[in-house]
């Protein structure tokens, strides 16, 4: 085979000239690693798409181009209309014209031992073979088949590259869509500036994102984010091994001082707060904050604040507004100025509706008389601040649980101590069950120790134990390493405590299960233990009467502080209304029932007389509604002949007229509480109920939105009600040596950043779309 041929798929054309490692065709000049196409230049590094090399016997089709660092070596074979071998690379200097190629010196193709195929895209290709000695390469996938040989000409692995990489698969394509969306649709950055598509973990890619736009300011804001959200310390920016992986992701990105990075996360403190100023400014009715005390290492302390409040879309929302440092926090006046400075700042001077504190009963009258005191003088408080200071149910729960374990606490040694010898090698839990076995003890608890700080696993611990104290005293008996088995004396205490206990336990599962802790639900659970408490302290037995007697002290003391709030909260329930508060009292109080029914009654019309006389400003929903009715009405008075003259009834409306001057029409809540009671449902949603009827009590609604807000507990939806401390709680130390601005920042937008800003766009809608926090 001599000269190469000089049709359009010939090796080299007569425009095409060898040079150096180049080759010069049309405008076109490959040179070295660089290709100049008319004025532009491109870069081997712009064209690579893999390092791919081309070994030995790999087949090139004519019109294919060999890529940046791609290396044609001896005995390539280079495919136009003929097939040709190369024997030799052509040099720099070395120059090929018309149909003669100098230098070079052209072969038949002799037999060689063709090589494993090490493209890439033999990985989605197979070869078939076809009729009349050529084969085709069938896609794995799609099952699309494409010109590989016919005979003695091969077709090359572009055209079968461009298959896989630039989405022509069907199959690939649909794949690469599923993995690139997670459930539920696009992902939408923070910043609401668009889809962001996850980078797509392919196969086989050529490209990629190196060219992708890389913004340092946004990924400096998404690392302050990631910092306050999962609670890191600031200073890992410095640490060599966050920076070292910093830069394998992306090098360009600058690494910046623990300086500039608190100036960072106190950026996105003030973006988020600024968002949640613009939505309180569109609340509709009254806020409830709780108040948490913070003590350091150090003398001074930290207040925190959150703020409850129910939407113009009957949505309730929990938002942490300060978390500011004192230097006396169980001063008397450091709640009072906490509380002042924070509605100032906020824009609530008179918005505040209640006030929910953690702290224990010896402070809280103390509290209580200070915080009316001070802040009935720069606010206008509901009822004359009767229901404005609230306790904490789940605080008093712990508080009185914790009081009775610890009446205990011998016992409840002996009995731990017991579990851990039994447990302490299979062979005594061995022999511990077969002990229970002979006796026929029928429990299927199984024995676990508790966590102190927890008492409901302290509860279940003795519950268990409970079951099994014939066959700690038969331990006893067959073991001598074993002499902790509590006496028939300490199971009685045992049996007392965990009866009085399982009603804490019960209330807090109640509490916990709830979708919506609204405030009416507290009363059901409050009432309860108050009225089984007070009865047990007449239990024949004496402890069991001793231990109810220390309980019922304690809980009376919030049952007197809190059961006007829990009543009033209660009556805005329709499915029980003042019947629930009639029932209860007259079980708790007897022949003097009435006395307290009436002092809630009495406060529920006086409270809302005062809702009458002083609205809301209405929201924008609410001004077009009555905008609205307004108009209709006008209309109706102005046409000639109304729709009651036309039908003869005259007279009828004359009466119906008189009538109504003679028999004043009843006021909202009158009309509400003569209602009959809304069936009780398990799926009963009582702020939807609300919602829907807003324009029949207009007034009323008003009035419940604040009292359903009011946080009885302040322990967060969703959260562990036997975690809440009964004292206060301390800052680690690393935070206790930041400044407190910074304090402020990272525990604030941790929490604000948990929800879309998305949602606060419409004015005085949800301010989130799920349920607070």
């Amino acid at each position: 085979m001599g000269e190469p041929n000089s049709s359009d798929n010939a090796m080299v054309h007569d425009n095409e000239m060898v040079v150096g490692n180049g080759v010069i065709n049309g405008n076109e000049m490959i040179h070295g690693s660089e290709m100049i196409h008319g004025n532009e230049m491109v870069h081997a590094d712009e064209m690579i798409h893999g390092n791919e090399m081309i070994h030995d016997n790999d087949m090139v089709q004519g019109s294919e181009m060999i890529h940046g660092n791609e290396m044609v070596q001896v005995n390539d074979l280079i495919h136009g209309n003929e097939m040709v071998q190369v024997n030799h690379m052509v040099n720099g200097d070395e120059m090929a014209h018309g149909n003669e190629l100098i230098n070079a010196e052209m072969t038949p193709q002799t037999t060689s031992r063709r090589r494993r195929k090490k493209s890439p895209v033999w990985e989605h290709f197979t070869i078939e073979n076809m009729p009349g000695g050529s084969s085709r390469a069938c896609c794995n996938l799609c099952k699309q088949t494409f010109a590989y040989s016919s005979g003695s000409k091969i077709a090359g692995t572009s055209h079968l590259k461009r298959h896989i990489t630039l989405g022509s698969c069907p199959v690939m394509k649909d794949q690469d869509r599923k993995l690139a969306l997670p459930p539920g649709g696009p992902v939408t950055d923070n910043d609401g500036e668009g889809t962001v598509e996850r980078p797509l973990k392919r196969r086989y890619r050529y490209t990629g994102y190196a060219n992708a736009t890389f913004d340092q300011e946004r990924s400096f804001s998404y690392l302050a984010k990631m910092i306050i959200l999962h609670d890191y310390p600031l200073h890992i920016v410095q640490q060599s091994a966050f920076t070292t992986f910093i830069e394998s992701l992306q090098p360009r990105f600058r690494v910046v001082d623990v300086e500039t990075m608190e100036g960072e996360v106190y950026a996105v403190f003030q973006k988020a707060k600024e968002n949640l100023l613009q939505a309180f400014s569109t609340m509709p009715g009254r806020i409830s904050l709780t108040i948490g005390l913070w003590t350091t290492s150090q003398t001074l302390g930290y207040v925190s604040l959150a703020g409850q409040f129910i939407d113009s879309e009957f949505k309730v929302h929990r938002r942490m507004l300060n978390f500011m440092m004192v230097s006396s926090p169980h001063s008397e006046n450091a709640l009072s100025e906490a509380i002042s400075s924070s509605l100032s700042e906020w824009n609530m001077k008179d918005k505040l509706f209640t006030i929910t504190l953690d702290n224990d009963c010896s402070s809280h009258d103390i509290y209580s008389a200070n915080l009316r005191d001070h802040l009935s003088n720069k606010n206008n408080l509901m009822l004359k601040g009767q229901l404005f200071v609230v306790r904490c149910y789940a605080h008093i729960l712990n508080v009185v649980a914790q009081d009775v374990i610890a009446s205990i606490h011998g016992v409840i040694y002996n009995i731990r101590e017991s579990i851990k010898f039994i447990k302490a090698s299979p062979l005594r839990e061995e022999r511990f069950a077969e002990i229970a076995l002979q006796l026929e003890i029928p429990s299927t608890k199984t024995l676990c120790l508790d966590v102190t700080t927890q008492w409901n696993t302290t509860y279940l611990m003795l519950l268990a134990a409970l079951d099994y104290k014939q066959a700690f005293a038969t331990l006893e008996t067959v073991d001598d390493n074993y002499n902790e088995a509590p006496s028939a004396e300490d199971w009685k205490k045992v049996d007392a405590t965990c009866n009085y206990l399982k009603l804490l336990y019960d209330s807090a599962h109640s509490i916990m299960a709830a979708a919506n802790p609204t405030a009416n639900i507290f009363f059901h659970e409050a009432w309860k233990i108050q009225l089984e408490l007070a009865n047990g302290t007449g239990h024949e037995d004496p402890i069991f009467s001793g231990i109810a007697k220390d309980m019922h002290e304690r809980f009376d003391k919030y049952w007197k502080d809190c059961s006007l709030v829990l009543a009033v909260a209660v009556v805005m329930d329709p499915r029980f209304k003042m019947k629930l508060v009639e029932f209860s009292y007259s079980k708790i109080y007897g022949a003097e029932a009435g006395k307290y029914v009436k002092v809630v009654n009495d406060s529920l019309h006086e409270l809302y007389k005062e809702y009458v006389a002083q609205p809301l400003p209405l929201t924008p929903a609410y001004a077009e509604q009555g905008e609205a009715n307004n108009v209709a009405a006008n209309a109706n008075a102005t046409q000639g002949n109304p729709p009651s003259t036309s039908d003869g009834l005259l007279d009828f409306d004359m009466y119906l007229s008189e009538i109504q001057s003679s028999q004043p029409a009843k006021c909202e809540l009158e009309q509400y509480l003569e209602e009959s009671l809304t069936p009780r449902i398990q799926e009963f949603d009582i702020l939807n109920w609300w919602k829907l009827n807003t324009l029949k009590f207009p007034t009323l609604s008003k009035m419940a939105r604040d009292i359903l807000a009011i946080p009885m507990s302040m322990v967060s939806s969703g959260s562990s009600i036997f975690s809440a401390g009964t004292g206060n709680r301390m800052l680690d130390d690393y935070r206790s040596s930041l400044r407190p601005e910074i304090v402020e920042a990272l525990v604030c937008a941790k929490d604000w950043l948990q929800y879309s800003p998305a949602a606060t766009d419409a004015p005085g809608s949800a301010m989130v779309k799920a349920e607070a926090s």
